[in-house]
């Protein structure tokens, strides 16, 4: 039972340290967000699809190690919680703490990350919704009727209403 709480806390150990990277690389990617970079954002999505693979592996292996305890201590893997296990080890208090020192980590890194995924999610949706605009904005001065301007021989030689003007004013 010793070894199998030790390789838990091994597991959980390298998860942390692998969220924690992805925390980081979540942060970095604010900034990158923000300045519209869509080569840098690709480039740190795929770091962050690397990290969230070898995430999924440790995921694999603390779900096998799970099993391997609860069916040590006789319970049910699906109810058998983290939380739980830290209080059924109350016994043996060195493997009880480092158990629960590496769950308040874990969990306090997937809450920054939850924080800090939101934040990108939120100025993602600000920018899509910015060129849908701007999209929508291209597409109403192209569809601007014409003015009614006829030359000698009763031809159209209206304009486009809002193409003639290129010099927008920024600051009006």
């Amino acid at each position: 039972m010793a070894s199998l709480v030790e390789n838990l806390i091994s597991v959980l150990e390298q998860e942390s340290v692998e969220y924690e990277a992805l925390l980081g690389l979540s942060m970095k990617k604010t900034p990158i967000i923000v300045a519209g970079d869509l080569p840098a954002l690709q480039k740190i999505t795929d770091e962050e699809q690397t990290v969230v693979n070898r995430i999924n592996r440790l995921e694999h292996k603390r779900s096998e190690v799970m099993k391997d305890i609860a069916n040590v201590m006789n319970k049910d893997v699906n109810t058998l919680k983290l939380v739980n296990l830290i209080q059924m080890l109350e016994s043996r208090p060195a493997e009880s703490r480092k158990l629960a020192e590496v769950h308040d980590r874990l969990k306090s890194v997937v809450g920054s990350m939850q924080q800090i995924n939101g934040q990108n999610r939120e100025l993602i949706a600000n920018s899509l919704e910015m060129v849908a605009f701007d999209m929508n904005l291209l597409h109403a001065m192209k569809a601007a009727p014409e003015t009614a301007n006829y030359n000698k021989g009763a031809y159209n030689a209206g304009d486009v209403m809002g193409s003639a003007r290129s010099d927008f004013d920024a600051k009006s």
